[in-house]
């Protein structure tokens, strides 16, 4: 009786070409619209930081919930609360780079020990948050294939990781919101622009 758990590795190469061409493609294009000048123009996105928060919280805990469910062998709600966990993160990563897009950066403006705090937790965020959308594609596929024992053998890295990228958006989220630099008044008009 062939066990499910034997899938060869080799017949997973054409996931692993499709993951990582999506994967930096997806960093590419992420790189690109935090790195651009932002002209300033477009919509108000200006309530986007509040909402992409909300996007991280619920996906940290349909993560708790996912991994609580599926400890208590509740496949079926353990597989919808982690797609939850993917779509909400998803939307979350389409509001950043919208908002991103118009605004641009928000300047970290808190002193002292608050300061090394936030960039420590900002850098720590930064570089884990690359591995998700290539481990998630993974975890998902391990278990699509139902390769249980490669599924929870990344998970046990993944899952802490995953949840911390979450829970360290909404507290990044907080800090700027208490430590934000004032924003810039508009200049005020000459006299020759208040004639026109």
């Amino acid at each position: 009786m062939a066990s499910s758990e034997a899938v060869p590795v080799r017949s997973d190469r054409s996931f692993y070409v499709f993951n990582a061409l999506i994967s930096t493609g997806a960093l590419a294009f992420i790189a690109f619209i935090l790195l651009r000048e932002t002209s300033g123009t477009g919509p108000d996105l200006s309530f986007m930081p509040a909402v992409n928060a909300m996007f991280n919280g619920l996906a940290a805990l349909c993560l708790v919930a996912g991994y609580v469910a599926v400890r208590r062998k509740a496949i079926r709600t353990h597989r919808m609360l982690m797609v939850a966990a993917f779509a909400l993160s998803s939307l979350f990563l389409v509001g950043y780079l919208a908002y991103h897009s118009v605004h641009g950066d928000t300047k970290f403006a808190g002193e002292g020990a608050i300061r090394a705090v936030y960039f420590f937790i900002l850098i720590t965020h930064i570089v884990l948050s690359m591995s998700v959308v290539p481990l998630a594609l993974t975890s998902f596929y391990l278990a699509f294939r139902r390769s249980f024992a490669r599924h929870r053998k990344l998970n046990r890295i993944f899952l802490p990781i995953w949840l911390y990228v979450s829970v360290t958006g909404v507290a990044l989220f907080l800090l700027l919101r208490a430590h934000a630099a004032p924003k810039e008044a508009p200049l005020p008009a000459t006299a020759s622009e208040q004639v026109s």
